[in-house]
């Protein structure tokens, strides 16, 4: 049984990614019923929460239904980052999250995320501010290093853990590698290696496929995965990777039907979090993830991201299954999963 502090999360827990405009409280509702085991709330500027910015606290958003959650904040100051998280504490989550790994620019050339892999001192100090602040678990999700030359995560995994953390999970890329490349995992199985470590260990990386995540299980020890961009128009990667665990074969893909009804589901959620309007034009981004690799979906794909009435929604999800149903439309998987900038 993994755990993290007394959080119980399974023999091999799937944790969905933190993924700005994407793991939303609607987003996260269909992982969750797919069997996503721990989720996170889109990375949350520590500013932005200081200062009540509407954006950032509206992130705060927890339903029960998808517990186990926690809440990823991401700053340089350390006071901050300590007012922050004692926001974000007040919201009830079931752990805080610190990003030390975003790449982009807006993020890194300010301090914060990934540039905190530069200064694993100044790392270790916030991170154990911050533990002594709140009373939830702290966790941290960070990236292999800066760049090539300095992939200092095996470092890091000792400093964070004697900081306090309760859990690690580790990006296989450098900051510099951005999302480009392929994700090593190397360094990862390294820090399991390490008998110092005793804290809960989760890789994230290019898992698209449930091999891939039985692969990385037997060849590294993770104590679980991370899912970004795979989960993005495919949420049931959760319970075929569960499948596969259990049983040791592979689902086969969902049927149109049910990629309908999912895509239903996160509608009526995103409806009922943001409004009937807002809820519809955020949806649109979505459309297009579900519906990928389906032969000549185009036509209906432009009349979901144009129509603004949930009931003309259905109808139009209603031809679209009347139209592909018993026919095997779909391509793999990882064809299907969204290629984004995100994992």
């Amino acid at each position: 049984m993994v755990r993290i502090d007394n959080l119980e999360l399974g023999e091999f827990p799937l944790l969905l990614a933190p993924m700005e405009d994407v793991s939303d409280p609607p987003f996260r509702a269909v992982c969750k019923q797919q069997g996503a085991d721990l989720m996170y709330t889109e990375f949350i500027s520590s500013e932005g929460l200081i200062r009540d910015a509407a954006k950032s606290t509206q992130k705060l958003d927890i339903f029960d239904y998808e517990r186990p959650l926690g809440i990823q904040l991401f700053g340089s100051s350390v006071e901050v980052m300590i007012r922050a998280a004692l926001i974000a504490e007040k919201a009830s989550p079931d752990l805080i999250d610190i990003n030390y790994g975003c790449p982009v620019k807006a993020v890194a050339c300010k301090g914060a995320g990934a540039a905190l892999l530069q200064d694993i001192p100044r790392m270790a100090k916030m991170t154990e501010a911050i533990v002594r602040s709140v009373r939830v678990p702290v966790t941290v999700k960070t990236r292999l290093g800066w760049d090539e030359k300095t992939k200092n995560i095996c470092e890091a995994a000792e400093r964070l853990q004697d900081a306090g953390i309760k859990a690690l999970t580790v990006h296989g890329r450098t900051r510099a590698q951005m999302y480009k490349g392929n994700a090593d995992w190397t360094l990862i199985g390294k820090i399991k290696e390490n008998p110092r470590i005793t804290i809960p260990v989760f890789g994230n990386g290019d898992i698209s496929t449930p091999r891939q995540a039985i692969d990385v299980r037997r060849k590294y020890g993770v104590d679980g995965v991370m899912i970004g961009r795979a989960a993005i128009g495919n949420p049931w990667i959760f319970r075929e990777i569960k499948h596969f665990l259990s049983a040791g074969e592979e689902l086969p893909p969902p049927v149109i039907r049910e990629r309908a009804e999912i895509c239903r589901v996160h509608l009526q959620k995103s409806m009922e979090w943001k409004g009937p309007v807002l809820g519809i034009l955020e949806m649109r981004r979505h459309y297009a993830n579900y519906f990928k690799g389906v032969e000549g979906i185009k036509p209906f794909r432009m009349q979901l991201v144009t129509c603004d009435n949930s009931e003309e929604i259905n109808k139009i999800l209603d031809v679209i299954v009347d139209r592909y149903e018993g026919q095997d439309v779909l391509t793999s998987v990882q064809d299907c999963a969204w290629q984004g900038k995100y994992s």
